[in-house]
């Protein structure tokens, strides 16, 4: 696998993550947040569909096994927050939410890569780099907005954990 093949399915398969976390806080909260998130996972669909398609126009195969191996990560990860609240409550919402800002800040940096690369690659000039960036700057607004909205909930609380 070529490092551009490399480089993109990973931020494929980091799209996958992003998508199962939104699909289960979609389902579990109450309809203020149920539409917020909502939103944000058809952004990111929208932005995956993106990523596809350029994969597709450079003839880069998508990896079931790097997606594999998300959706796996995926789910330590929502076990691990289960062990710090299992009442779903404050602290895996706060801690859900900056997963997703630390995701998109990451897609945000794709982008950037992507644009800069695109200087010496035609094939990669195929995409509206400043709209996609500027996209991943509101998303990670909007998400930090929320996040930090919860960081006195989830954090003011004393209990001990292990």
């Amino acid at each position: 696998m070529s490092h551009i093949e490399t480089y993109l399915n990973d931020h494929l398969a980091g799209s996958v993550v992003a998508i199962e976390l939104l699909e289960h806080l979609e389902s579990s909260h109450d309809a203020q947040w149920a539409v917020f998130f909502r939103t944000l996972r058809a952004d990111i669909e929208s932005d995956r569909e993106k990523l596809e398609t350029l994969m597709k126009e450079m003839d880069i195969d998508q990896s079931k096994l790097r997606k594999g191996m998300a959706w796996l990560g995926e789910k330590f990860t929502a076990l691990k927050m289960r062990l710090d609240d299992p009442a779903d409550g404050d602290l895996r919402l706060f801690e859900s939410l900056e997963a997703l800002s630390l995701g998109i800040e990451g897609k945000r940096s794709l982008w950037l890569a992507l644009a800069e690369a695109s200087t010496g690659n035609p094939q990669l000039r195929q995409l509206d780099y400043p709209h996609l960036i500027a996209r991943a700057e509101e998303q990670r607004a909007r998400v930090e907005r929320r996040r930090l909205e919860m960081a006195p909930r989830a954090l003011a609380k004393s209990e001990k954990q292990d």
